[in-house]
């Protein structure tokens, strides 16, 4: 009598653990939130926050919290929040650092034949035509892409075998039939299109083209079989910055690999500008960014309502991998990596943490992937490309930056006390 009791209890333990087990699965935010939008921007309905002049904006040290809505009353406390809030960002990022991204246009037009792919977008009576050079793995597909910029081989800066040897199709961007890499101000070809819009930056223009040029393989998707859920984006350098800026800006991209993006990219300008010779908000490059934006240098940086954390948070709850050259002092290494330790902490809230990944070591050329990181960036290809979610994707690879005290930059999150602490302090 006893042993049965004791098997019925037995069971009925093993029965509650399973049910425990079940539920927490069933909780799991990442199994319920999606990888990818089929729309370019889900938070467009909503209205922009309360933009401040330079004169009403205050200061903030530490960096700004992503999750902290822009009224400064409320943060987010669920998923269901986020594109609202990240509807902000947008907003803010438009408005002081690289102009207002144009939407879809009415009027666009592809044709797709022997490799190449045509997209004509027409506005204000005047038309921009973006070519690109597809190449597609031997079979049926709908297949992967990865769109690359720079260098002309569809992959960016990255090794192509990763890509073509696991049936993964390329596609070029040529970002110069938008906007030259040293845009004379309002005389490129997309300001044609928006005349109105002369002062925007090269950051607002290339991405806006990378949006349509995903428009365009959806309007030719019959003839070109590429998997639209499954796009990935990629460039390094300058074009890093791009990649980054291209994921943030359309949530059609379920995977963004920005290699060596530096300042104006990953990095966050109030952590650049403690750093010394880096790529700081003053020393980048005024033609990416809109001129009104360099009030903001040296000191005037933390009046900025937002840091390019928030940029990568942008990106959110899609993937991600930032990737680094801690040999190279100008890239700011350091911020980059603070910067995407903070944007982390969004991933985190929401328990998709294995979205977000970075990796920043030395010993390699500017734009060469090292043989350590080629298996972190063929993580992420399989998992968030070809769906094998069994793949460990929690990445954070930065040997120089293990004693870097980088929450002291986000400690205050979730209080009223924007304080930055001194490094390593208790």
């Amino acid at each position: 009598m006893q042993k049965t009791v004791n098997v019925q209890r037995v069971l009925a333990i093993l029965v509650l653990s399973t049910l425990m087990i079940l539920n927490v699965f069933a909780a799991t935010p990442g199994e319920e939130i999606p990888f990818f939008y089929d729309v370019e921007n889900t938070g467009a309905e909503f209205p922009a926050p309360v933009l401040p002049s330079f004169d009403e904006l205050q200061k903030v040290e530490p960096l700004t919290d992503p999750l902290l809505f822009s009224d400064g009353k409320n943060r987010v406390t669920s998923f269901d929040q986020w594109s609202k809030r990240r509807a902000e960002i947008k907003a803010e990022i438009e408005h002081y650092e690289i102009g207002q991204k144009p939407p879809r246009p009415k009027n666009i037009k592809a044709t797709y034949k022997d490799g190449n792919l045509t997209v004509e977008i027409t506005e204000n009576g005047n038309t921009l035509t973006l070519n690109s050079r597809v190449s597609l793995p031997k079979g049926d597909g709908p297949f992967p892409a990865i769109i690359g910029i720079g260098f002309g081989g569809g992959t960016g800066s990255l090794p192509a075998d990763i890509f073509r040897s696991r049936n993964i199709a390329t596609i070029s961007y040529n970002f110069g039939q938008v906007m030259a890499h040293q845009q004379r101000r309002g005389n490129e070809p997309i300001n044609k299109l928006y005349p109105d819009q002369a002062e925007m930056g090269a950051y607002c223009a290339w991405p806006w083209g990378v949006s349509r040029l995903i428009d365009g393989l959806e309007l030719v998707q019959d003839n070109l079989p590429i998997d639209l859920k499954h796009l990935a984006i990629s460039g390094c350098s300058f074009a890093g910055k791009m990649a980054l800026f291209c994921g943030a800006f359309d949530e059609r991209i379920a995977l963004t690999i920005a290699q060596e993006p530096g300042g104006g990219g990953a990095a966050a300008w109030r952590v650049s500008e403690t750093l010394g010779q880096v790529e700081t908000l003053g020393r980048t490059d005024g033609r990416w960014f809109k001129e009104s934006m360099f009030q903001y240098k040296e000191d005037n940086v933390a009046k900025l309502p937002m840091d390019h954390h928030e940029l990568i948070t942008m990106i959110c709850p899609r993937a991600c991998l930032i990737l680094g050259n801690a040999d190279m002092v100008w890239l700011a290494g350091e911020s980059g990596y603070v910067s995407t330790r903070a944007a982390h902490e969004v991933w985190k809230t929401f328990g998709i943490g294995d979205r977000l990944g970075f990796s920043n070591v030395g010993g390699h050329g500017h734009c060469q992937l090292p043989a350590v990181q080629k298996p972190e960036v063929v993580a992420f290809v399989e998992k968030f490309l070809l769906g094998d979610m069994t793949v460990d994707t929690d990445i954070f690879t930065a040997p120089r930056y293990e004693n870097v005290d980088y929450e002291r930059w986000f400690k205050w999150w979730g209080t009223d006390k924007p304080v930055l602490p001194e490094a390593n302090a208790d």
